[in-house]
Order: C-alpha cells, then sequence, then structure tokens
C-alpha cells in the first residue's frame, strides 16, 4: 500500500494559518487573471479582438489542463529529501512571479497578431507556474487533516485567504491603480497603471509561496513517503487514467464542465456590466470587491458547522442553488426595470449587498467542495492501492480551467455579437448593446448553473463511507507493516545462522 510514516501533527491554528497562507497566490490569480479583467486589458487597453482575447484565454486554460495532471503525478511519486510537495512548491516562486510581472508590462506598438502571440506565452507561463505551486500545496489538505470534519476547517482556511486576497487586489486595482479622475482621466484604459498593479502583484505572489512553503517545511518528516516505482510513459498515463476514473471525481468533474463554464462567462462581463449596466466608475468597483473580504469571513466560520450539521453534499447544494438566484437577481430586475437608477446610493447598497451574500454563499460551497474532493482521496487509495493527491487535485481543477477557457471565450463571443464597441468610455454605449448583452447572459448563466448543480448530487462519499476508507488504510498500513517486520527478522535470523 505505502510505507510507512510518522503520523501527522495534530491540527492547530498555526497550522491552518500557514497552510491557507499559501493560498494567497492564487487569489492574486483569480483577482487579476479573471477574464473580466484579461479581457478588459488585453482588448480595451492593448487593442486585441474580444474573440482573440477569449481565444487566448481558452488556449493557455487548455494547456495548463493538460500539463496540470502530469505535476500532479510527478509531485505524487517524488521521493526527495524534502518530500513529495515542497520541492515543486519552493521551485515555482520565481518562475511565477516573473511571468506574471511580464504579463501586465505588454511591448508597446506590437500588431494585433503579435500581441496575441505575446498574450497565449505570458498566460501559458503564468498558468503552468503557479499550477506548480497550487497543485502540490492543496495536495497536502488531506495528509495534514484526515479527519472528515476537521479537513472541511483547513481547507476553508485555504479559501478565506484565497477570497480575501482576491478582494483586497480588486480594490487595489480598481480603487488606487484604475482610479478615473483628474490624474487619471483614462481610468481602466490606462495601460501604465496596469504594469505598475502588475509588479505589486509579482512581488506579492513571491512572498505567499515562499512564505507558506517555509512555514510547513517542518511537516515534511510526518508525510507520505511513497514506494520507489519505475512506471513506463503508459504506465503512468494509465494511472493517472485509473484516477480520473473514480465515481465520485467523474462527479465532480462533470459538474465543473458545466459550472466553469458559466463561471468563465460572469467573470468575462463582470466588468462590462459594473461599467456599463450599472454606470459605476472604476473607483466604485473596488468598494464591492470588499465585499468578497467579507464573505470570506463569513464563509471560514459558517462552512465548517454547516457542513457537519447538514451534510457535506447536501449543504453544497443548497448553498450553490441559493447563490446562482441571488447572483442573477440584480440583472434580472434591471431587466424588468424594478432597479434603482443608476447613481443612487440605494443602488450601490443593493449591489453591494447581493455581492457579500452571493461571495459567501459561493465560498461556503466551494469550502465544502474542496473538502470532499479531499475525501475522493481516501476512496482512491482504498480502490487501487495508490495515494494521487496531486492527480486528483489537477483533475479536480483541470475541466474548470478548460471551461472556465471556454466560458472566456463565449463571453468574448457574446460581446461581439452584441457589436460592443471597443475602448468604449463608459456612458458612451448604446444602452440597447448593453441590454442585449444582459438578456444573452441570463439563461445562459441560468442554464450551465442549474445543470451543474444537478449533477452534483450524484456524489456519492458521506461520512460512513469516509470513515470505512480510513479504517481500511489503517489495516492495510498494519498489514505492511507487519510483513516488512517479519521479513526483517528473517533477515536477521538467516545471518545469525
Amino acid at each position: 500500500m505505502s510505507t510507512s510514516q510518522p503520523a501527522a501533527p495534530a491540527i492547530s491554528l498555526p497550522l491552518k494559518l500557514s497552510y491557507g497562507l499559501g493560498s494567497i497566490s492564487y487569489g492574486v490569480s483569480l483577482a487579476v487573471l479573471s477574464a473580466s479583467v484579461l479581457q478588459l486589458y488585453f482588448n480595451q487597453v492593448i487593442g486585441i479582438p474580444g474573440v482573440w482575447v477569449g481565444a487566448a484565454i481558452m488556449l493557455s486554460l487548455c494547456v495548463d489542463a493538460v500539463v496540470d495532471p502530469l505535476i500532479g503525478r510527478w509531485s505524487d511519486n517524488l521521493r526527495s529529501g524534502w518530500g513529495r510537495r515542497h520541492p515543486f512548491m519552493y521551485g515555482s516562486a520565481l518562475p511565477a512571479a516573473g511571468f506574471f510581472y511580464l504579463l501586465w508590462h505588454a511591448p508597446r506598438g506590437l500588431g494585433a497578431t503579435e500581441a496575441f502571440a505575446f498574450a497565449i506565452l505570458m498566460l501559458i507561463g503564468v498558468r503552468i507556474s503557479l499550477a506548480s505551486y497550487e497543485i502540490p500545496s492543496t495536495a497536502l489538505g488531506p495528509e495534514l487533516a484526515p479527519d472528515y470534519d476537521q479537513r472541511t476547517s483547513l481547507f476553508a482556511y485555504r479559501w478565506f485567504f484565497m477570497i480575501a486576497t482576491a478582494a483586497v487586489m480588486g480594490i487595489l486595482l480598481y480603487s488606487v491603480f484604475l482610479r478615473q479622475d483628474a490624474a487619471n482621466p483614462l481610468g481602466a484604459l490606462n495601460r501604465d497603471a496596469y504594469a505598475r498593479f502588475g509588479t505589486l502583484s509579482a512581488g506579492v505572489i513571491l512572498v505567499a509561496i515562499l512564505a507558506s512553503t517555509a512555514a510547513t517545511h517542518n511537516r515534511i518528516r510526518g508525510l507520505h513517503q511513497p514506494p520507489a516505482r519505475k512506471l513506463s510513459v503508459v504506465e503512468t498515463f494509465r494511472e493517472i487514467a485509473a484516477t480520473f476514473a473514480n465515481p465520485s471525481l467523474l462527479t465532480i468533474m462533470g459538474a465543473s464542465v458545466l459550472g466553469g463554464a458559466a463561471y468563465g462567462i460572469t467573470t468575462g462581463l463582470s466588468t462590462y456590466f459594473y461599467l456599463h449596466l450599472w454606470g459605476l466608475k472604476p473607483q466604485a468597483i473596488g468598494p464591492l470587491a470588499s465585499g468578497g473580504l467579507l464573505a470570506s469571513v463569513i464563509g471560514v466560520f459558517l462552512a465548517p458547522a454547516i457542513a457537519k450539521r447538514f451534510g457535506k453534499k447536501e449543504a453544497m447544494v443548497g448553498l450553490f442553488s441559493v447563490s446562482l438566484v441571488t447572483s442573477l437577481m440584480p440583472i434580472a430586475a434591471r431587466m424588468a426595470g424594478v432597479m434603482p437608477p443608476n447613481g443612487s446610493g440605494v443602488l450601490y447598497v443593493l449591489l453591494f449587498i447581493d455581492v457579500v451574500v452571493t461571495a459567501a454563499l459561493a465560498l461556503m460551497a466551494y469550502v465544502i467542495l474542496t473538502s470532499m474532493t479531499a475525501d475522493v482521496v481516501e476512496d482512491h487509495a482504498v480502490k487501487s492501492g495508490v495515494r494521487s493527491e496531486g492527480v486528483l487535485f489537477a483533475a479536480n481543477g483541470l475541466v474548470p480551467k478548460i471551461t472556465t477557457g471556454l466560458g472566456a471565450f463565449l463571453a468574448g463571443l457574446m460581446i461581439s455579437l452584441v457589436k460592443f464597441p471597443a475602448h468604449a468610455l463608459p456612458g458612451t454605449v448604446d444602452p440597447a448593446i448593453v441590454r442585449h448583452l444582459a438578456l444573452i447572459y441570463l439563461p445562459a448563466i441560468a442554464l450551465l448553473s442549474g445543470a451543474s448543480i444537478a449533477v452534483l448530487n450524484l456524489y456519492k462519499i458521506d461520512r460512513a463511507t469516509h470513515e470505512r476508507n480510513l479504517e481500511r488504510l489503517r489495516d492495510a498500513a498494519a498489514l505492511a507493516e507487519a510483513a516488512r517486520l517479519e521479513v526483517g527478522a528473517s533477515g536477521a535470523v538467516e545471518r545469525v545462522g
């Protein structure tokens, strides 16, 4: 089954904090590599056609999705003095920061084709280098917290730092760097402002990765050490395929196909709606992002309790369902003519409340879903005899990356379909164009997200199943240890004789 190793130390608040810190790097990418920012930057600032931007995002995510399982598989089987995960985590810091810096410093004077090629190359570099940290780091979770409930709490801290960072970076981007005033009349179209923000983001990524990796370094001795194995390329891909075939993982991946596409469309169009449907200035978008910060605090405390009270699957499905309704309400209400007029304080308060409620519900659902993915680790280990946390979490992120890219492409297609003008300042776009975009958006998100929630109902692992899996793994480990001691004793007797 596996080689024996010392038991991992008990879960403590310092461990939760140090492990959670690592998701700061992903939080930066969540805020800044979202399709909403990339579409605005590459389309409206750099001048790449909207459909091309969507294609660049989709292509980079597809490449990343192919590489991710290989990163996960490599980190699952690496034998080193620093364990399976930490060499990847340390090694990713400089490349991730470097590619992130270059992405936001696009050379001037590039034609559309050259800028398109630059965007693809930089996005691929950023995504692969960040995955080289995120996948091994996330894969630590199941070993650090094998308990059914404690791992939900551990992942809640990871999501807390991720969402809080994304909120803070969003506030800085829109309220500080892209603030539209006399000193920055271009607002969200200011190319130099994006470059300065990219420099800051690269520094945050570098520090976060190194700090969290160093903080969890002392846990290496308590983690699983894989047995030495030599597998051919065919055998390697066969093991990856077997991991992907786990029924519960397939359920999560199937739901991610639909949910990822919806998320990609939403992030690709959110800034367009803020600027052109709601008439907000960039500096007004920033405070709305603070709603995500409040939501992260709510989520980190409530998600474990809700999951324990109602069960992981039931809680997750319920939370996702309500968040879908709340996310669509403001735009649907505007289309029905019942929202306050643009510029009113009441409208802004309603938008802020919706951000907090929707983000809190979705965050709690994602925390629980991540914990459910971690439960697949032991289920797969019982069935296959191999611990494959890296491949499992890579697989969990694989489909959303592809479909989020598809969603970004669809968002770009929608922008082109309604003939949304490039380099358009807020207030200059025909309201009929914005309304047309909203009427395409609403049914698309409702259908995709609703279908995703329906698929998640097929997930099978519950508390009892998880406890049985842990018991079987403990029994198998005890048998393997007894066999090892017996072989050692026999060898000693032979040498004496």
